[in-house]
């Protein structure tokens, strides 16, 4: 087989429904079919020729000299398939996570070349939302983020399932986005923060009258997702009682709003999250059997920050980058600060970083966030140390009521930008009421360069 490919062979690799290419012994891309030009949109001249890595990967050296598996070096070294889950870079240098079906082919006089099929499972945009995206190269992310994409192609009731911080919620809100309800309402339900005896009306709905003080049809978050998605978080902390009445509208998809009489119906998609063992507390009788299986149809385990270190570098960029413009962050980390946050547990996760950063920017003069700036250690320790809570009267080997609450402001402050209104809104205190608290605990500057 020439350099130049015959017309035969490029008619079979243009036969192939995903994009392929063909790469030779050193790296260079000997062919691209025409699923592949169109998925990218480019032409094979522009891609012939050129090292793989330097087309999929941004790098001018293979992807194994960076530590990642290399479909390459194991189908050389082996002559056998391989598969692997990779980041690849489209024509406009956006993350994409796909999966690589790495092939030998064999051509005359014992030469050999690579296969690779891919197949694109979700593009950078797809990983994004409004407070953060999920970000990942490690292994353990890849694959978790295969699973994601695969439950979103389907209908099926999902459980996420992960320690609390590591981002179900965005877990969630991913599968709806893949999904064709795509476009509907995508309504989330705290378990833990709903009362027993709002329950039924919160979910059902409610008639005038149906009991004192109500003055008029309230419509349930069924009716109000219809063709959407029901999110509902933390589902081991729905009580008991109130399990049997979920299940019982999930399996009729039928219900009636308190009051009523009329049977309603509502398409709806259940995806749950939970931090906790639900088959545990299903042997403790504390979560029922029934209802565990009509939701547990797809389980995805999310995993925890300590189980993908790899992935913290790009992470805590990325949440800086939120606190300034995408053109230009407001934060940046050195490497002593990088050092540090690879070598802590996060029993927090993603949202226990996110809240490092956060803390690390307030203290931050220069936009450059050190080692110094990163404060890892238990809360007593840190409220000790902290300048804002020192600034903020807090005294002492413990913790007062008073440096505690200056702390959540400060935090708030630097996690909403300085905007005075959504702090005060989350506080539930009116914005006269804070900006007193904030010249109290001297911290009417937090937030306004950010």
């Amino acid at each position: 087989m020439s350099r130049k490919l015959s017309v035969e062979v490029q008619s079979i690799i243009d036969a192939q429904d995903n994009p392929f290419v063909l790469i030779d012994n050193d790296y260079n891309i000997v062919a691209a079919n025409r699923a592949y030009q169109l998925a990218y949109g480019v032409t094979a001249q522009v891609v012939v020729g050129r090292k793989c890595h330097q087309i999929s990967h941004r790098s001018d050296v293979p992807c194994h000299v960076n530590g990642e598996d290399c479909p390459h070096k194991q189908v050389f070294a082996t002559r056998q398939p391989h598969q692997v889950l990779h980041v690849h870079y489209d024509t406009h240098a956006q993350p994409e996570h796909v999966r690589i079906k790495g092939s030998p082919i064999f051509g005359p006089a014992g030469s050999v070349y690579l296969g690779e099929a891919m197949f694109p499972l979700a593009h950078g945009d797809d990983l994004d939302c409004e407070q953060q995206r999920m970000i990942g190269r490690s292994r353990a992310f890849l694959t978790f983020m295969e699973g994601l994409t695969r439950a979103a192609e389907t209908d099926l009731p999902v459980v996420l399932s992960g320690e609390s911080g590591v981002g179900k919620d965005l877990a969630a809100e991913y599968i709806h986005r893949r999904s064709h309800r795509n476009g509907r309402a995508f309504t989330i339900v705290d378990c833990n923060a709903i009362a027993e005896s709002v329950f039924e009306s919160e979910l059902f709905g409610h008639e005038r009258g149906a009991f004192t003080g109500c003055i008029g049809r309230r419509y349930g978050l069924f009716e109000q997702t219809d063709g959407g998605t029901l999110f509902f978080n933390e589902i081991g902390d729905l009580p008991y009682p109130l399990q049997g009445r979920l299940l019982r509208a999930m399996e009729t998809g039928q219900f009636r709003r308190v009051g009523g009489r009329e049977i309603l119906s509502a398409d709806v998609r259940i995806i749950c999250a939970t931090s906790r063992n639900l088959l545990q507390l299903v042997a403790n009788k504390n979560f029922r059997a029934d209802l565990y299986y009509r939701i547990a149809a797809i389980v995805c385990e999310i995993p925890p920050l300590s189980k993908r270190r790899e992935d913290i570098p790009e992470l805590a960029r990325a949440v800086l980058q939120r606190m300034g413009s995408r053109d230009d962050p407001s934060y940046r980390l050195s490497d002593d600060a990088i050092d540090l946050l690879l070598g802590y547990d996060y029993p927090g996760n993603v949202r226990e970083l996110r809240n490092i950063l956060q803390r690390a920017a307030t203290l931050s003069t220069n936009g450059i966030i050190t080692a110094r700036e990163i404060r890892l250690e238990d809360d007593a320790q840190t409220l000790r140390a902290d300048p804002l809570l020192a600034a903020a009267g807090g005294r002492g080997d413990e913790p007062s009521m008073k440096s505690l609450e200056s702390r959540y402001i400060a935090e708030l402050l630097a996690e909403h930008r300085g905007k005075r209104a959504k702090v005060a809104e989350i506080l539930g205190i009116s914005e006269r009421t804070l900006y007193r608290k904030l010249k109290q605990y001297g911290l009417q500057d937090i937030g306004r360069n950010a």
